[in-house]
């Protein structure tokens, strides 16, 4: 939804954007500040004390315990509940002034139609951000630009509100792929493509809007190349990779061809012999998941978004 929300704010013209980034904001949550806003809904003053002492929580430093005079704890599960009541002031005044915007957590865009309101919206809600929630705002990294400039969380959006396939996912995508591929993890291959599968589902859902069928397709291929690689990599020796081969149905000849072959594992991962070991069908009777039918299952998510004034996730 929150895609869908961003992409319609650009169709409607608000082609620039207020991107603010907040300096360290996990680090940098104001105690004081954060206790006066819960006890206006907290009566409890047990309730109150308790949050107060995990504010307060030590932290260990060179053997030594100091204690925390600012942030929330990293890592805890209420940390981002506090971190996310702090900004909600921001989106109240936000909402007061009739901005568009979206955030995701301490991540914000504000949306605008030209540059001059871009500017102007950019330095008054720096200022209220460090004069009324105590917060520091990097100047450096926030920017008050064109949309189609900015990137947020991993996507980028067209002035028509449309979401071009970014390849630094692509890119991202790869490097991890590779890692849980690696030749010299000594992991089963079953165990291997459960993961990597639980990986390729959720990124595909994440990126889901910006997918294309051309680049999933060729993901695939990349990926069972990776596998194959992997597997015959496992073999090691040339007795026992033809051994291999001609359990999988390679004839005798075309097995021990590839087994005595000095090309290197990722050019043979590429030959008939492999191809014919380990096919498509191989790999869906391992549970593999196959990026390009998850496009075909998740291509309904590529229609039109609808309106709406602003949107806020936790």
């Amino acid at each position: 939804m929150l895609w869908r929300q961003q992409a319609t704010t650009s169709r409607e013209g608000r082609g620039y954007v207020v991107d603010v980034d907040l300096a360290k904001y996990f680090d940098t949550v104001n105690h004081d500040r954060l206790m006066h806003r819960l006890s206006k809904d907290i009566t409890d003053k047990r309730v109150l004390k308790l949050i107060r002492s995990y504010l307060q929580a030590g932290i260990m430093r060179n053997g030594l315990v100091e204690q925390r005079q600012r942030g929330t704890p990293q890592g805890g599960p209420l940390s981002p509940l506090l971190s996310n009541i702090v900004l909600d002031e921001l989106d109240k005044e936000l909402e007061r002034r009739g901005h568009k915007f979206c955030r995701y957590a301490d991540d914000c865009q504000i949306y605008v139609h030209s540059e001059e309101a871009a500017n102007r919206v950019k330095a008054s809600i720096t200022e209220f951000l460090e004069q009324k929630l105590k917060l520091t705002v990097n100047r450096e990294k926030s920017a008050a630009t064109r949309v189609t400039e900015r990137t947020y969380l991993g996507h980028r959006f067209q002035r028509d509100g449309s979401i071009p396939y970014l390849e630094d996912s692509t890119n991202s995508h790869e490097e991890a792929s590779a890692s849980n591929t690696k030749r010299n993890r000594g992991r089963e291959l079953k165990t291997v493509i459960v993961e990597l599968t639980q990986y390729l589902r959720g990124w595909q859902h994440y990126f889901k809007l910006a997918m294309r069928k051309s680049a999933m397709q060729r993901l695939d291929e990349w990926i069972r190349r990776r596998l194959r690689c992997y597997r015959l990599k496992q073999r090691k020796r040339r007795h026992s990779i033809a051994t291999w081969l001609r359990q999988e149905g390679v004839n005798e000849r075309n097995a021990w061809k590839l087994a005595m072959s000095e090309k290197g594992w990722w050019h043979l991962a590429l030959s008939p012999q492999l191809n014919q070991a380990m096919p498509v069908k191989w790999f869906k009777e391992m549970g593999m998941y196959s990026l390009r039918d998850g496009y075909e299952s998740l291509k309904i998510y590529s229609e039109p978004p609808y309106a709406t004034h602003a949107c806020t996730v936790v």
